[in-house]
C-alpha cells in the first residue's frame, strides 16, 4: 500500500502553519540553546545527484543569525513542520554568517517531506551539537581528507577552513571515492579547491561510467597517488562505516598516530540529545561525545563501526 504521507505538494509544505506563524524564542541576548528551534527560510536548492540536495538556509532573525556559530564537525537537528527531525552535519563554512548549508540525501520520512519543498519555504534547526574536528591542532601540519560517497558532506566545513586559514596549514590532500561518477556530489567545486584553496585533489570509482576517465578501484587505491609524511599529518575521514576500517588501518600501517586520525559517528545519531539512547555505544551517547571521534576512541568502542 502507498503511504499518503509523502504525497505533498512543494505548496502544501509551504502552507504549514509553522510558516505563518512567529516563535517566540524567548531571550534573545544570549547564546542559541540547543533545545529551540530557529526558524529558517529555505533561500536556495541545489540538486547534487537522483538522491541527494544541497540546501541553504537563512535563519529569519537577524539577531538569531548574527550569534549563529558552529564548528566543522558538528550538526544540527533538522525539523520539517509536521514531519519530525533528522540530525544532519553543517556543510557550510564557519565564516558565513548569512546562510547555512545542508547537504541532505533523500532517505527516510523528514527527508522525502523536505525534498518536496521549494524556495521560500520554512523549517527549523536547533543546535550546533556535539564535537568538532581540532582544526587549530592541526596547524602547521600536513592534513589528509578522506571522503567516501555522502562523507563529503560534513568534510566540506574542514575544508573551508582550511581556505579561510590557508596559510596556517602544510600540504592539504584529498581523496573522494564514489561507487559511480553520477554519484559524486559537489563536482562543480573541485577545480575551486585545486585552484584556489591548493589542495592536492585526487577521484575515484569502483563502477565506471563509458566517459569517466579517471582511477577505478577502492579508495584505498589512492594513497599510492599522494606522499605522507607519518610525523607530521593529521587525517579526517568521512563516509559509511565500513570505510573506517580499511582506511584508519591504511593509515596505521603507514605510521600515522589514531589520535591523529578522526571521523564522524554522525550515521548513529537520532535525537541530538542523548535521550532516545539508539545511539548508544556502551556507555557513550554518540551524539553527545561525538560525533566526532579519534579513531583510537573508536577503536575502544565496541560496535561502533
Amino acid at each position: 500500500m502507498r503511504d499518503l504521507r509523502f504525497t505533498i505538494s512543494g505548496e502544501e509544505l509551504n502552507r504549514e502553519p509553522f510558516a505563518r506563524t512567529s516563535p517566540d524564542f524567548g531571550k534573545k541576548s544570549e547564546l542559541m540553546v540547543t533545545d529551540h528551534g530557529y526558524k529558517c527560510r529555505i533561500t536556495n536548492i541545489v540538486p547534487l545527484s537522483e538522491h541527494e540536495k544541497l540546501f541553504q538556509l537563512r535563519i529569519v532573525d537577524p539577531h538569531e543569525r548574527a550569534l549563529f556559530t558552529f564548528r566543522p564537525g558538528q550538526f544540527l537537528m533538522l525539523d520539517v513542520p509536521g514531519y519530525g527531525e533528522a540530525p544532519i552535519s553543517i556543510s557550510s563554512a564557519t565564516s558565513n554568517r548569512e546562510f547555512i548549508e545542508l547537504c541532505i540525501r533523500k532517505a527516510g520520512h523528514v527527508t522525502s517531506a523536505l525534498f518536496e519543498a521549494k524556495q521560500g519555504a520554512f523549517i527549523a534547526v536547533r543546535g550546533p551539537f556535539g564535537t568538532s574536528f581540532p582544526m587549530e591542532a592541526m596547524q602547521d601540519s600536513d592534513v589528509l581528507l578522506i571522503a567516501g560517497g555522502l562523507g563529503i558532506a560534513p568534510l566540506r566545513a574542514p575544508l573551508f577552513w582550511i581556505n579561510d586559514h590557508r596559510d596556517h596549514y602544510r600540504n592539504v590532500s584529498f581523496l573522494y571515492g564514489a561507487k559511480e561518477p553520477s554519484q559524486m556530489l559537489f563536482t562543480y567545486q573541485f577545480e575551486e579547491w585545486k585552484t584556489v584553496s591548493h589542495i592536492d585533489l585526487h577521484t575515484i570509482v569502483e563502477k565506471p561510467s563509458d566517459e569517466w576517465t579517471g582511477r577505478t578501484g577502492m579508495i584505498t587505491s589512492l594513497f599510492d597517488d599522494i606522499t605522507i609524511d607519518p610525523k607530521n599529518t593529521w587525517a579526517i575521514v568521512c563516509g559509511p562505516p565500513v570505510m573506517f576500517k580499511f582506511v584508519c588501518t591504511h593509515l596505521d600501517k603507514l605510521g600515522i598516530p589514531m589520535n591523529r586520525m578522526f571521523v564522524s559517528l554522525e550515521r548513529r545519531m537520532h535525537c541530538g540529545m542523548g535521550k532516545c539512547c539508539r545511539c548508544m555505544v556502551g556507555s557513550t551517547f554518540t551524539c553527545l561525545d561525538g560525533p566526532v571521534f579519534d579513531y583510537w576512541s573508536v577503536m575502544n568502542l565496541k560496535e561502533a563501526i
